[in-house]
């Protein structure tokens, strides 16, 4: 995929310490609203983080295994800046020449066991630590958009998608009064159905959907969202190769593109306009929003997820390094407090022996 051309940086914010002071505030507000949820200390007749990920687990939870994405693979490599990153944030990560990475493709799903070709969301989740021990942890997902704006249309959505036991697929009412509700989540079912899949991990375009703030050396502010964009030519995957591909179709595809050499993505960086949903993740940008390729991400190698460095990360998105800080978007707030929850309940699984051989 070709990498669009560098753009102009525009004029941003003001750095006053007013919008700084602000920014601080409401960063606070949101970690210590995550920690609240985390322990059930608030919600307690409305929802709470133990709640989300009991609705995940849909009563059938696999010991020793993350809670969502259970099925993957870890990945390792280094991300290369460009020369424009500097530009648009003083994040260590985009002035050093080289960051190590290591991090995790997976797809979606909690069933540890599922066939790779069905899963019609996959991840790539990453941790870059810098030379001075900062870290920048990532989770994003190949859908363009978050299917709702809220937690709580996040639960109704699990809710809803349950299958039925006498059908084995979701109860129809149940679903038709979700989208009554929430309405926004028909344009992730719109996407779902027409986009076209991809025929590997290699060539799947990961979006972190959520607004995060970029702060430059002079404390200028912006609210971006980023991807990573493959440069691998994106090749579609049938609808006949679907139904007959093996079990770990795309690890072994993986695997087998890795022996020809490394993997390459360019971190595309977005930047929003005024007016923008920066705290809507279930809304999309206009299309001619500026866009920055702030680096290159190099993959190099893999190894099973139950034995490699990924097993024991938890690939927070709240977790980020100075020169980066967090949007108002619930859903970051929630992500953190439903990952802490997994990696508390897989860890505590696994110390008493319940997990599986590959768990994790």
């Amino acid at each position: 995929m070709s990498s669009p051309p560098p753009d102009p940086l525009p004029p941003t914010t003001s750095t006053a310490p007013w919008p700084a002071l602000v920014a601080i505030a409401t960063l606070l507000l949101i970690l210590a609203t995550a920690f609240a949820w985390v322990g059930g200390w608030i919600g307690r007749d409305r929802l709470t983080a133990p709640r989300l990920v009991d609705a995940i687990e849909g009563g059938k939870p696999y010991p020793g295994f993350r809670r969502a994405h259970s099925k993957g693979v870890c990945v390792a490599g280094y991300f290369e800046p460009s020369a424009q990153a500097a530009r648009l944030s003083r994040a260590r990560v985009f002035h050093q020449p080289r960051t190590a990475v290591q991090g995790r493709l997976s797809i979606g799903g909690a069933d540890p066991h599922a066939l790779d070709a069905q899963a019609r969301v996959r991840s790539l989740a990453l941790l870059l630590k810098t030379d001075d021990g900062q870290e920048w942890r990532m989770a994003m997902n190949s859908f363009p958009f978050f299917a709702v704006a809220t937690p709580a249309g996040f639960h109704a959505q699990l809710l809803a998608s349950r299958p039925d036991p006498a059908t084995g697929k979701p109860d129809p009412a149940r679903m038709a009064a979700f989208l009554a509700e929430y309405p926004e989540a028909k344009r992730f079912q719109a996407w779902a159905k027409s986009a076209a899949w991809s025929s590997s991990w290699a060539n799947t375009a990961y979006n972190g959907v959520n607004a995060f703030r970029f702060i430059d050396a002079a404390g200028r502010e912006r609210f971006v969202r980023w991807s990573m964009q493959p440069q691998a030519p994106f090749e579609r995957l049938g609808d006949a190769e679907r139904e007959h591909a093996d079990a770990d179709y795309l690890h072994e595809d993986l695997q087998a593109r890795l022996q020809q050499g490394p993997l390459r993505w360019n971190l595309v960086v977005t930047e929003a306009a005024a007016g923008d949903p920066v705290d809507d993740p279930s809304q999309a940008w206009p299309e001619d929003r500026p866009q920055h390729v702030a680096g290159v991400l190099v993959l190099e190698r893999s190894q099973p997820q139950a034995t490699g460095p990924c097993r024991d990360v938890n690939y927070d998105p709240t977790v980020v390094p100075e020169g980066i800080a967090l949007s108002g978007d619930p859903i970051l707030a929630a992500r953190a407090a439903a990952y802490a929850v997994s990696f508390d309940r897989r860890e505590r699984e696994t110390a008493r022996g319940d997990a599986g051989e590959a768990a994790r």
